[in-house]
């Protein structure tokens, strides 16, 4: 599973034109799920989204470091999944995605992550995108910062 984490001050999913899904202040997840990977993969993803110390601490008005968590600083999470994310490039100059889950499984275990995610913290917190739509995904970079999650 691959994951480009960015920390947002906000983001949203455009589907047709209309916004399906919001957050303020939190983490963008784009989620490529691979053709090998499993339960344990996504409850690893999971746990490090919730885990990772990306945001800066407030104390009296100083920002200081990465001290915080999304869980810790109470803030939310947007997933998008994201196939190409799993595309072989290492050879000519069109994208190979053989190495992405097949829809029905991926759907599964993209639903499976979501719910992992609700279930470890606030549900209203967590949104998502819809699933093989075409989307516009608009963000505000906070930083910027930008990780990348390799199970």
């Amino acid at each position: 599973m691959r994951c480009v984490l960015q920390r947002v001050k906000s983001a949203s999913v455009s589907v047709d034109g209309e916004v399906i899904s919001s957050i303020g202040r939190g983490i963008l997840c784009l989620v490529g799920i691979g053709a090998d990977d499993s339960k344990h993969e996504a409850d690893w993803l999971a746990g490090k989204l919730l885990a990772l110390k990306v945001f800066p601490e407030d104390r009296e008005g100083e920002v200081w470091g990465w001290k915080k968590s999304v869980v810790e600083a109470d803030y939310e999470v947007l997933c998008v999944s994201q196939f190409t994310l799993q595309a072989n490039l290492r050879k000519g100059a069109k994208p190979d995605f053989h190495g992405a889950c097949p829809p029905d499984v991926a759907r599964q275990m993209y639903d499976d992550l979501l719910a992992d995610l609700r279930r470890r913290y606030k549900p209203e917190r967590i949104q998502d995108g819809r699933f093989q739509a075409m989307m516009d995904v608009q963000l505000v970079n906070d930083g910027p910062v930008t990780l990348v999650l390799d199970s």
